[in-house]
């Protein structure tokens, strides 16, 4: 019974990290060699959190190629490496690039690893860490690389939070609810910035996440009317996205909403 339950313990544990520096750190599940796919198609994969629509994370994996995924995170660990790889299958590797410092952004070892991957996704967490530590840097200008290459690039929660040509930074303390966005648009949490990422297909967007189940339509609208207004451009939306919900965009911009919920949408504000 001591066998079993070690045996248990460990693998409840979180995987040791392959590599470990001051400013980050890198986690490995699946085959340590650069994979060679026949071919990877471009698209995008907006995730509105709390958990992936299966459909939604094989479309994913299959414009990759079932290459070399490569996660970007400012918290936590190897937190999807079991789901992507075991429990999906059909990658070659999963990686996670677990950020603590902005330096590790312009490590030549972490910008050789995005460089070869098939697929990167933008963990959840707080896109305010994304956008300290990411903003500006040469890891930021390699995700645009990535995508115009053809590849494709995911974003789940505080991930998707920050691909849109404009995003809500989340950059002061607090948690900014429908209600306190509505009863004053320029109170001090409602943080708005852009020229982070440069995505072609999200150009003129806002996104925000959790949507339905945070109540988060009356906050994205204040968004989308400081943004038209600020910056004079009438043809910007916004685009939400509920829990377990996701919508896969194509590189021709065609896009397809997969959900693991009866309920779950995608809303387009204008």
């Amino acid at each position: 019974m001591l066998r079993v339950l070690t045996t248990l313990c460990a693998l409840l544990l979180p995987a040791s990290p392959v590599r470990a520096t001051e400013t980050w750190t890198y986690f490995l599940t699946g085959d340590a060699a650069d994979a060679t796919p026949v071919r990877t198609e471009g698209g995008l994969l907006l995730a509105g959190g709390g958990g992936f629509a299966d459909a939604a994370m094989r479309w994913f994996i299959a414009q990759a190629g079932g290459g070399d995924l490569v996660v970007l995170r400012a918290s936590g660990a190897d937190g999807y490496h079991d789901y992507l790889h075991r429990e999906l299958g059909g990658v070659d590797s999963v990686e996670t690039l677990l950020f603590h410092a902005r330096a590790a952004a312009s490590d030549p070892r972490v910008l050789a690893i995005v460089a070869r991957a098939e697929g990167i996704i933008l963990a959840g967490g707080d896109q305010a860490r994304y956008v300290e530590l990411w903003g500006g840097t040469p890891l930021a200008a390699a995700l645009d690389a990535h995508v115009r290459a053809g590849r494709p690039l995911a974003g789940t929660s505080a991930g998707l939070a920050v691909m849109g040509e404009f995003i809500f930074s989340a950059r002061e303390p607090g948690s900014l609810t429908s209600p306190l966005a509505l009863r004053d648009p320029f109170d001090p949490q409602v943080t708005l910035e852009t020229d982070f990422l440069h995505l072609a297909l999200l150009r003129g967007v806002i996104t925000d996440s959790h949507f339905a189940e945070r109540a988060r339509l009356g906050r994205s609208l204040v968004f989308l009317a400081r943004l038209r207004a600020e910056h004079a451009r009438p043809d910007l939306v916004g685009l939400g996205v509920d829990e377990r919900t996701a919508l896969a965009v194509a590189a021709d911009g065609t896009a397809r909403v997969h959900s693991a919920t009866p309920e779950g949408s995608v809303w387009l504000l204008q």
